[in-house]
């Protein structure tokens, strides 16, 4: 067989896989660096509504990471691509949420509204309140459609753990009997827009994130290979609860921060021929169990057996 190079595109969660709070995940920038450096496309991919790529780009870059905001795509962006697709431009909605969502509906030409809107669309907010609420749930029992920017019940701020656009999204539900349709992960349509967004396929890309339930179940069912980091939510013994298992289990981004591509050969027949097979956190392990440097590590290619033997090694 002829030996093919394909170069890998990167779908990269953003809370818990990038930064922490207000604090840069150890080894993110430099992950970022060698993405550009190597060449592989990317896109940051989060279900947080509330900011415009723009804010948030001005964030990350603040934290010390410079990711240009059209290398970030939202649910809200998502959302509003959803509900363009579904009825064009000049669309009506009540909108609970902030600038992320408004600003992404109002670039589709929609027009937000409280006099009878075609669609109730529920995103996040720093401010709920009862009026909105009330308003919201007249109008969905008044025959307005319902869409939700992600399912999430709670989410991380700096505060702590607040509720989320899952847990509005459940009171709205319950009052009015209308149940909402979610735009963000795990729903591939968020991974397949994203993907177009970019406009790479899924069977060259990978989906890294720290959730099961939203970032690898979400690649999985777009056809992309995942990897889990451990740096978020997600313990390692969580994982095998689930039904469904990642392509590959790091600590975190920083055993990312050298890439390169996987040869399909003549010795590389199966599933995992051509798929790009990062320098995994166990892979490194020197003979004492501390972790090489990434200078002293010579490059080579890594199929999915020897990852899945060493993590079996070192769990």
């Amino acid at each position: 067989m002829k030996n093919e190079t394909t170069k890998k595109s990167y779908i990269i969660d953003m809370d818990g896989v990038l930064v922490s709070g207000r604090t840069v995940i150890p080894g993110a920038p430099e992950f970022i660096t060698a993405l550009r450096r190597e060449g592989h496309s990317f896109l940051v991919l989060t279900n947080n509504p509330v900011y415009t790529p723009g804010d948030l780009s001005h964030r990350l870059q603040k934290l010390g990471l410079e990711v240009p905001k059209d290398r970030i795509f939202t649910s809200a962006m998502a959302t509003a691509m959803f509900l363009h697709s579904q009825r064009g431009k000049g669309g009506t909605a009540f909108v609970i949420g902030e600038s992320g969502l408004t600003e992404a509906l109002h670039g589709i030409d929609w027009v937000l509204t409280d006099q009878d809107p075609e669609y109730v669309v529920l995103g996040e907010t720093h401010a709920y309140n009862i009026d909105q609420i009330s308003c919201a749930v007249r109008l969905l029992t008044g025959g307005a459609h319902f869409i939700a920017t992600n399912p999430d019940a709670s989410g991380p701020s700096e505060k702590g753990i607040e509720p989320a656009c899952g847990a509005m999204a459940a009171l709205l539900e319950k009052a009015s009997g209308v149940t909402p349709f979610f735009v963000g992960k795990p729903n591939p349509l968020m991974m397949r827009t994203a993907l177009n967004y970019l406009g790479v396929h899924s069977e060259n890309a990978v989906m890294v994130g720290d959730r099961m339930d939203t970032d690898i179940i979400g690649g999985i069912e777009a056809g992309m290979e995942t990897i889990l980091v451990l740096s978020g939510v997600t313990r390692r013994e969580d994982v095998q609860r689930f039904s469904y298992q990642p392509s590959h289990i790091i600590e975190s981004v920083a055993s990312l921060g050298t890439l390169e591509e996987a040869t399909v050969g003549s010795d590389c027949e199966d599933s995992a021929s051509g798929l790009l097979v990062p320098f995994l956190a166990s892979a490194l392990l020197d003979e004492t169990g501390g972790m090489k440097t990434f200078s002293s590590v010579k490059p080579r290619a890594i199929h999915r057996a020897d990852v899945d033997r060493d993590a079996r090694t070192h769990d």
